[in-house]
Order: structure tokens, then sequence, then C-alpha cells
């Protein structure tokens, strides 16, 4: 029997809070099938499409293009012909559900403010009111004098770019980062991938740090799955696309799998589900000529590999100078989670497979 289907904003991690809904691509009224897109948002960490949990007639569209959402809150609703949109007495985001939780308010004597009278965070009292009454709420502030005009390059920054910012600012500040440099011979990785069609240096990386992590689970978060996500950048942001099971694809599948991700990061197509679920993730700075680097922590990953340029240096071989085409990775660890010795043994991991590629 067919359901109502709500369409409500995502969220792609703990953290976020709201989404940008950005266009449309299917009109109030028309009928729609499974895993057709049906809406483009933004949220901090990339433009995804949101697709069709099922088939029917997108309907009840709350959200206008350019709104900025709560997450969890239905933004359509999906009917079957005839069906009208079920009853929602009371509409509560999941923030605003958790914090009246930890404040003990109770929901019923709240008055929503948000869309269709949701309650929202900002509709919760900082204690409970006596009694069980409606909570006074402050009179409206008086209407500030009108802002200066920001500097250029910050109007134009997009959500993406500004909240990507925040959450590195969080990290580096919060997470106590340290570092462990290696040098490695890629002769053997470049033979590898010059005998290979359609296959990168970042692919071949995958497929040696997917291995390395399932042998050190604690650079992995504990996860039984391991997600690689690689970092791309885009037009003002930098994405992370994520291949999940890493360690069970082949080099062909993982090789697939990259160019899709960067081909939907930068037509602005990514879902969900190509940003979600990362266990670690690799930075590759090569291709724009840089010699090495230090990465920041994705929260809760545990580490992130930087990934410098392949140059020719000149180096001892058995005693002798030569050169050889070299590389730096750098491993950014949590030290909560990891310690010098661990993230060693794991970097060595790398770099030997590396070298024997």
């Amino acid at each position: 029997m067919f359901m109502a289907l709500s369409i409500v904003m995502p969220a792609l991690e703990l953290a976020q809070d709201t989404g940008k809904l950005l266009s449309w691509r299917k009109k109030e009224g028309e009928t729609v099938r499974k895993g057709e897109p049906l809406a483009e948002i933004e949220t901090d960490k990339a433009v995804v499409e949101v697709e069709a949990p099922g088939d029917g007639i997108l309907s009840a569209v709350t959200a206008r293009e350019g709104a900025v959402i709560p997450v969890g809150h239905t933004i359509a609703w999906l009917l079957q012909p005839g069906e009208s949109v079920p009853d929602a007495s009371l509409k509560v985001s999941p923030k605003a559900r958790r914090i009246a939780k930890e404040r003990g308010i109770d929901l019923a004597a709240i008055k929503g403010s948000g869309p269709g009278g949701e309650i929202v965070a900002d509709d919760i009292p900082a204690s409970p009111s006596p009694g069980g009454a409606e909570p006074a709420r402050p009179e409206p502030a008086a209407a500030p004098e009108p802002a200066a005009a920001p500097e250029p390059n910050v109007a134009s920054e997009s959500t993406a770019a500004r909240l990507m910012a925040q959450r590195t600012t969080e990290s580096w500040t919060t997470v106590p980062h340290f570092f462990l440099t290696r040098d490695v011979d890629a002769t053997a990785l470049n033979a590898m991938r010059e005998a290979m069609t359609g296959v990168t240096h970042t692919d071949l990386l995958v497929v040696f740090v997917a291995r390395a992590l399932k042998k050190h689970p604690r650079l992995n978060v504990g996860s039984a799955d391991v997600n690689v996500a690689i970092a791309i950048a885009v037009e003002d942001a930098v994405v992370a696309g994520v291949i999940h099971r890493a360690d069970t694809k082949s080099l062909a599948d993982i090789a697939s799998r990259r160019k899709e991700l960067s081909d939907r990061a930068h037509a602005g197509k990514l879902q969900p589900a190509d940003i979600t679920g990362a266990t670690f993730t690799i930075s590759n700075l090569g291709m724009y000529r840089v010699d090495a680097f230090t990465a920041i922590i994705v929260p809760p990953q545990a580490g992130i590999l930087a990934v410098g340029a392949i140059t020719d240096r000149v180096v001892a071989v058995n005693g002798q100078p030569a050169v050889r085409p070299m590389m730096t990775l750098t491993l950014s660890c949590d030290h909560r989670v990891v310690d010098g010795a661990r993230g060693a043994a794991f970097l060595n991991d790398v770099v030997e497979a590396i070298g024997s590629a």
C-alpha cells in the first residue's frame, strides 16, 4: 500500500543545524519517480541533490528557493492521487526536541516560531516556566541601524565556504594535532600508474591507505568499514567525496568511483551519500606542484594524509648520490586517539606499499 512520503532537509553530519534550498528540480503537482532529483541543497559540506524516496506527486511544498531550513524539517510531500498531507499537530525540529529534553521543557507549552508553526531551537527557554505556563517572550528589539556593506569577497562567499572555514577553525583549536612526515621513492608508483589506463596516483593511494587502515583500526576511528574520503577542490570550497568500503574494492572500481565523485562535485550534483560516512581523508595537492604541507583533521576522523608532488630529487642510494622521483607524505593525527608509535606504524605501512607497488 502506498503512503505519503515526507521530503525533509537532510543532515549530512551531526553538527549540521540547517541547509539552504538552492532550487527545486521538480514543480509542485509534477509526478516524480523514485531516485529522480527533487531539489538542490547547499550545506556546510557541499551542494547536493535530494532524490525522491519513492514515486508520487510533489505536493505541499513549504520551502522557497533561497530559504535556510532547519535539518529534519519537512519541505514537501510525495502523495498518491487522492491522498492528502498527513496531519502534524506538533511540529518540532530535531535540535529543538533535543534541547527541550536536556532542559526538561514541556514542548506542549511552547509556541513555535518556525515555518508552519514549527518549534525551533530558539523557541526553547533556558529553564522550565513555573507551573508549566508558556514562557514569556522578550519584547522585539528595536530595529538596528543599517549595517555597512560587507567587503566584496565576503559578500560573495558561499555558505559552504563560510562554514568550511568555521569547521576548520573548530578542528584546529579543539583537536590536539600532531604530524608525522616521510619521504618515499615513487618510482614503482609511477610505473604502476603508467601501466594502467584511467588510473591516477590518488586512486593508487586510496588502495594503499585502505589496506593500512584495515591493519590500524585506531586511524579508522574503530569503524568496521573503511570509507576513504578524497578532498576535491571546487569553485570556492573543498568537498570530500567518499569511497565507501574502499578496502573491498578493486583498483578499477576505485578509479571509476573517484572520477564519478569528481565529476559530480564540479557539476554541483553531489548526493548526500557521496559525502557522508568517511573514516579517513586523503588530500593530494601534488597536481598543484606543492612539495609538502600539513592538513587539518576532519572530525570525527582521527587522521588525514597530505600528499605532495612527485619531483626528482638527489637522494642517497647504496651510499651514492642518485636522482629519484620522490614524494612527501605528512600524516596528521588526533593525539586523543592515536599516539606517535601507532601513527608511525600506519605511515610506514603506507610508505612500504608505495615503494613496492
